[in-house]
């Protein structure tokens, strides 16, 4: 039986997990998760009759099989679909219609997270969260066929899991290649495989989430800064999708932009959210929007890949049994992305079974 390491319940280890599962069903698959919640960046969160979704917003349907894994193998109960257009605006604040060439814009009445739970339930796999795994072990002790070591996981509190005849890395890039410097690994494809995961860059985001117990009566769903010249990124109705807010309300989802949320990640939270919630009145046209009843916020420190990552090293440590999966490794900042990258990776990892 081959045992599998996973770090990281992001939608692509979902999705790889759901693939080897499927073709290696013998296959014995533990996913390590340092969060309390699954998903990744694909977040979800819950208060009193609200939900929402305040990392990624929606699924895009660039990805065929991404398509099909939606609609036919998750199925679709609880899946709905965003009808209201994208607008754009630019640095002065003037909103213009436009740039929605999506076909389709996904969530669930209960928000993205569902994706990663509805995979990891139609598995046996076995998923730990609140475990952060802080080192990577690798023993030649190798004990399936065509395998010549094994991986051992240490935890931040002292535990050890495996041994695993193969790993795979599910963090975004900056914190994978923090695991690699440290990685108890002596081959040589740890450093070229470190480097080039280390060399992707990362765009953080800052996120505000204001309620309002109106209904705010706009065309569209969401809004996009066009030219990277605005304090804040992007702003979306969470009443747009059915479920999430209650009648009457209005609940926006506004991320600043990678430059401003670089220069006020740390400041008090408070203050971003004031700052955000007046530049939101301002984008908008609506000065109600500067003061809403209740709040959220959250700092996303690893949010967007900018750019892929070099294949090569990682094609070569999959020879040693270690997989790296994500958006980061599809090159594309997309919770769609990260679906397909779990589904490449999940196809080669049961092949080499």
């Amino acid at each position: 039986m081959t045992t599998i390491g996973i770090v990281g319940a992001g939608a692509a280890a979902a999705a790889a997990t759901l693939v080897v599962e499927t073709a290696v069903p013998e296959a014995d698959v533990t996913v390590l998760e340092k969060s309390g919640g699954l998903c990744g960046r694909a977040a979800t969160r819950r208060h009193e009759d609200l939900v929402y979704d305040y990392g990624a917003n929606y699924v895009k349907s660039d990805d065929e099989r991404v398509v099909e894994l939606l609609t036919e193998t998750l199925g679709t109960e609880g899946l709905v679909d965003v009808t209201e257009p994208i607008y754009t605006f630019d640095g002065s604040g003037s909103v213009s219609p436009g740039r929605d060439a999506d076909e389709h814009k996904w969530s669930y009445e209960s928000g993205l997270t569902q994706i990663a739970k509805r995979l990891f339930e139609r598995t046996d796999a076995t998923v730990h969260r609140r475990t952060r795994v802080e080192t990577i072990r690798r023993r030649a002790d190798g004990t399936s066929p065509g395998r010549t070591g094994t991986w051992t996981l240490l935890d931040a509190g002292g535990g050890s899991w495996g041994p695993f005849d193969v790993l795979v890395l599910n963090p975004p890039a900056p914190q994978t290649a923090e695991l690699l410097a440290d990685a108890e690994w002596d081959d040589e494809h740890r450093a070229a495989l470190r480097e080039a995961v280390a060399e992707v860059p990362y765009r953080a985001i800052w996120t505000a989430v204001l309620r309002y117990p109106f209904e705010l009566d706009r065309p569209y769903y969401g809004l996009v800064n066009t030219d990277s010249n605005h304090s804040v990124g992007w702003i979306s109705r969470e009443e747009c999708k059915p479920g999430h807010v209650p009648d009457g309300e209005s609940l926006l989802v506004v991320q600043a932009s990678g430059e401003w949320s670089n220069r006020h990640y740390d400041r008090d939270p408070a203050d971003n959210v004031a700052e955000l919630a007046g530049a939101t009145a301002d984008i908008v046209g609506d000065e109600r929007l500067a003061e809403p009843s209740w709040t959220d916020h959250h700092g996303w420190r690893y949010a967007l890949p900018e750019e892929g990552v070099r294949h090569g090293p990682l094609d070569s440590a999959e020879s040693a049994g270690l997989y790296c999966l994500g958006d980061w490794v599809a090159g594309e900042g997309r919770i769609h992305a990260a679906l397909s990258s779990g589904l490449d990776v999940g196809e080669r990892l049961a092949y080499s079974i």
